[in-house]
């Protein structure tokens, strides 16, 4: 069931990120629903939640920027947030073999 949980808290984290990407929400948002998903960041080992807090922290930082810049790149961040979810889906399946 936890692992069920997890995959399904990353299913809803990645229909996130895809909002975010298409800016149907905002950077705020998609960080408190991020870490809203406690499961998944349990059922992951510890560095993927440092990781992950990490690039969310960076988000809220940015969200002071209306535009891309030199010391901010909402694609690059959001970019990362995608590979990071790849990674930990990965890591899920790995765990779930």
């Amino acid at each position: 069931m936890t692992a069920e949980l997890a995959t399904h808290q990353l299913d809803n984290l990645q229909a996130d990120l895809h909002a975010l990407r298409e800016q149907r929400i905002s950077n705020h948002a998609f960080s408190a629903a991020a870490r809203g998903h406690a499961v998944l960041l349990a059922a992951l080992p510890p560095r993927y939640g440092e990781v992950l807090l990490g690039l969310l922290d960076r988000l809220e930082a940015g969200a002071l920027f209306t535009e891309e810049s030199c010391s901010f790149s909402h694609q690059a961040l959001v970019d990362q947030l995608q590979q990071w979810a790849d990674k930990a889906r990965a890591a899920l399946v790995a765990q779930n073999s």
